[in-house]
């Protein structure tokens, strides 16, 4: 599985139970970055994506359910325990501080940064993302 989850410059995902922001040109780049494999999140992140494409994959249970290769895109639920087994990490950061109530495990002192990336959101300035391997 390879973890997907936005946070801010804490590692902030979820403040009272709402995401903390979204962007649409930062989903058409997630679509892009699973080239058609599978990702599996919840029926709430599901409602992101307005036309739904053919591999996102909603499960309640989404964090089980992806397989090797996969994408799992945590965003209400807790990335932590599932962090020992994931084979790659995709962060995508707002680069602002938001409330937040929900944090993603940082730093990711097992893992490599092996590319990162800016670019401009359609609601953000800039966004960074970072993808991780073992």
């Amino acid at each position: 599985m390879i973890i997907i989850a936005c946070i801010d410059d804490r590692g902030g995902m979820l403040f009272n139970r709402r995401r903390q922001s979204q962007d649409r040109l930062l989903r058409q780049d997630l679509l892009r970055e699973a080239g058609g494999r599978p990702v599996w999140m919840s029926a709430y992140t599901l409602r992101q994506f307005p036309d739904p494409a053919e591999n996102l994959r909603p499960a309640e249970d989404f964090f089980r359910r992806a397989g090797a290769g996969e994408f799992a895109f945590f965003e209400d639920a807790d990335p932590g325990p599932w962090l020992e087994g994931a084979e790659g990490v995709l962060l995508y950061r707002w680069n602002r501080l938001y409330p937040a109530d929900r944090y993603f495990p940082l730093p990711l002192a097992d893992w490599r940064l092996t590319r990162r990336e800016e670019f401009a959101g359609s609601s953000h300035e800039k966004i960074t993302k970072e993808v991780y391997a073992r």
